[in-house]
């Protein structure tokens, strides 16, 4: 069948109005275009939809078993073309765990000013590429790396590994820093979707430590808090995720952790260069692609 998105436009109208004329003087168009766009749909679903009573129009039951499917289609139809105006304006950026931890609010201030026209828009998505890989966004923030034939990064900035576990610790509340050799005697709470927590930090150590495997941050911290274990991360974790409780120390011997922005190989977005600029002024470092 071939129908048109117009053509469910103005028998809705012509419902909701009660007649031709009416529909007409709304959609800024002639009654003849309405009666000729209403018989081209007539024909299409092959029975009339539409019947003349004096007052001006009514659904048959064709038409009134139509007007509700038709209603849903222009709605989505009309989600469909805002959704595709908002990207116009708007340059998400993703991240999982946390975006850009210290730098995050200076980030989004000056970009504000310096890009009014060009939204920078966060979106928290729980995966491995933070929400790229699945369309929720145009730039991803990831702390690991990324398929290189699917996907182009560049390093923004580099980060402390950090040590979280319960602020009343009796063994390190009052440490200052901790090794890894040290946190390997402890359960570790890791998420292996998009952590940056893995085993290979103790690849040397004659016992790896035992691992238990969290869903996303805020069920890492939680578990952390109840003293089920404890975790590295990133320092922005302390920043993005301050939380009464919980204590961060730095993993003295703990590898940085390299901070990306990722994008589609063949997609590019607007704004792409600018914000690679504005993140690696932020982090003091130059970008390196990767």
């Amino acid at each position: 069948m071939d129908w048109s998105l117009r053509e469910l436009r103005v028998f809705v109208t012509a419902v909701e109005a009660g007649s031709f004329t009416d529909a007409a003087a709304e959609l800024f168009t002639s009654q003849a275009a309405v009666s000729r766009t209403i018989a081209s749909l007539e024909r299409t679903v092959g029975e009339r939809l539409l019947r003349r009573v004096p007052r001006g129009c009514e659904p048959t039951g064709t038409g009134q078993q139509l007007l509700p499917h038709a209603r849903r289609v222009i709605a989505e139809a009309d989600r469909f073309t805002e959704f595709l105006r908002s990207r116009q304006g708007a340059l998400k950026l993703g991240y999982a765990w946390v975006a850009l931890g210290q730098h995050t609010a200076r980030v989004q201030r000056e970009w504000a000013q310096q890009h009014p026209q060009l939204e920078l828009e966060l979106v928290r998505h729980n995966s491995p590429t933070a929400g790229l890989a699945e369309g929720r966004c145009d730039v991803a923030i990831v702390r690991r790396p990324v398929d290189e034939q699917r996907f182009e990064s560049v390093v923004v900035g580099l980060e402390r590994r950090l040590v979280a576990f319960p602020a009343d610790d009796p063994e390190w509340a009052r440490r200052r820093s901790l090794s890894l050799a040290e946190i390997a005697e402890r359960t570790v709470l890791i998420d292996p979707r998009a952590g940056t927590t893995n085993l290979e930090l103790w690849s040397d150590a004659p016992h790896p430590p035992r691992t238990i495997e969290s869903t996303d941050v805020d069920s890492w911290l939680d578990a952390i808090a109840a003293n089920r274990g404890v975790g590295t991360t990133a320092e922005a974790t302390a920043h993005h995720h301050a939380r009464p409780g919980i204590r961060f120390r730095s993993v003295k011997d703990g590898p940085r952790i390299a901070v990306r922005l990722a994008w589609w190989r063949d997609e590019a977005p607007a704004g792409l260069t600018q914000l690679i600029d504005a993140v690696t002024a932020a982090y003091g470092s130059g970008g390196r692609r990767g």
